[in-house]
């Protein structure tokens, strides 16, 4: 019998819904720090602007809090949200990423998530004048978070602005002082994927090459469709770390139920799990109905889709020794909005309704791909 987020069977990690607020908030205590995802699911009828109010009581509640990223999936029916540019709030600023096509529950917005951390110094990372991330350590590794990363140049070839944007995070990394080799998490949202997918993964595959990703850790990794109000033809997050000591470590998950997605050409590892003392957490890519050979199934079938999904992650959770009640944070994509109620009626049969995560529309990688879910999740070692 699964547990609601609020009893989650860990003691590392907390969780709460806050009455009346439709706030998630997991707390992962860490040595002398702490860090919150903050899971802010549209309400019916609200407004962006109510949403966003929510988050700002939040913020302006705990400002010992210093947020590293924030995702935003809605629609933007003007520019005074667009990918890149910065939140300025208790004295701190912070890059986010603003996402198209995410709208739900009756509001333009589908949700808001935010990490963020408290009990370190945190320091922005700047290029080009523009605030990307942010990188802070501990006493066993150095990291750091990218967010509303886009190409200079919207009106340059799609593969170069591909280019552009892995130069771009290299450059970043580098004045976090790491390098590509050490990023274990991506996202990438492709203004209409379904038209050029194969060509940012050939552009993707060749910078790879070039920085020996495929020697070392291969990312785990997000990519779905959705526009931006620069109109880029994608825009990026990011997450990497570099140890201090072999306390820590990176290794690549494989998926019991699917084959690794190298086999297809697509660069990016089914999860990543990263151990550190006293803790583990996982990174589950975006996963969608996927046979073992690579084909989609359940072709036109919504509600097998969602539970072949459910079942691929679960499977992926359970061999690291985990469980649902153990993610921080999640997103179900869906390639119709009218289809989320069938990833409701899951959660909801496996006590599972105040679940951390977002649903919005967002097309998938693939025409025939209804659903996907990715997830991130915290355990004690």
């Amino acid at each position: 019998m699964h547990r609601a987020p609020e009893l989650l069977r860990t003691p590392l990690v907390s969780s709460l819904r806050h009455p009346g607020s439709h706030l998630q908030l997991v707390r992962v205590p860490g040595d002398r720090s702490a860090e919150a995802f903050l899971t802010l699911p549209s309400q019916p009828g609200e407004s962006p602007a109510e949403l966003f109010q929510r988050f700002y009581r939040w913020v302006e509640a705990n400002p010992e809090f210093r947020i590293l990223r924030q995702d935003v999936f809605g629609i933007v029916a003007d520019n005074s949200h667009p990918p890149g540019a910065i939140y300025r709030l208790n004295g701190a600023e912070w890059p986010f990423t603003w996402v198209e096509q995410g709208n739900g529950a009756g509001c333009p917005v589908a949700g808001i998530q935010v990490h963020a951390l408290a009990g370190r110094e945190v320091q922005p990372l700047r290029v080009g004048g523009r605030t990307l991330g942010a990188a802070f350590e501990d006493d066993h590794a150095r990291y750091c978070v990218l967010a509303g990363l886009q190409p200079r140049d919207p009106h340059a070839s799609r593969a170069t602005q591909t280019r552009e944007l892995l130069a771009l995070m290299q450059e970043a990394l580098a004045n976090a002082g790491l390098g590509f080799g050490d990023v274990f998490r991506t996202w990438f949202y492709l203004d209409d994927i379904l038209d050029w997918y194969g060509e940012f993964n050939a552009a993707r595959n060749e910078f790879f090459r070039h920085q020996g990703v495929f020697d070392r850790l291969v990312p785990a990794s997000t990519g779905v469709g959705g526009r931006n109000a620069a109109r880029t033809a994608v825009v990026a997050d990011l997450m990497a770390l570099r140890p201090k000591t072999d306390a820590v470590r990176c290794i690549a998950v494989p998926s019991p139920l699917q084959c690794p997605a190298l086999e297809y050409g697509s660069s990016f590892s089914r999860a990543v799990e990263v151990s550190m003392p006293h803790q583990r957490r996982l990174y589950v890519s975006g996963t969608a109905s996927i046979l073992p050979d690579g084909r989609t199934a359940h072709v036109d079938d919504v509600e097998a889709q969602v539970a072949l999904t459910m079942d691929v992650v679960g499977a992926i959770l359970e061999s690291r020794g985990l469980t649902w009640t153990d993610t921080v944070r999640g997103i179900g994509y869906f390639k119709n909005m009218a289809d989320a109620p069938v990833f409701a009626r899951w959660c909801a049969a496996r006590d599972l309704s105040a679940w951390p995560v977002i649903v919005t529309k967002n097309d998938i990688c693939r025409d025939d791909l209804l659903f996907e879910l990715e997830l991130d999740a915290v355990a004690p070692c």
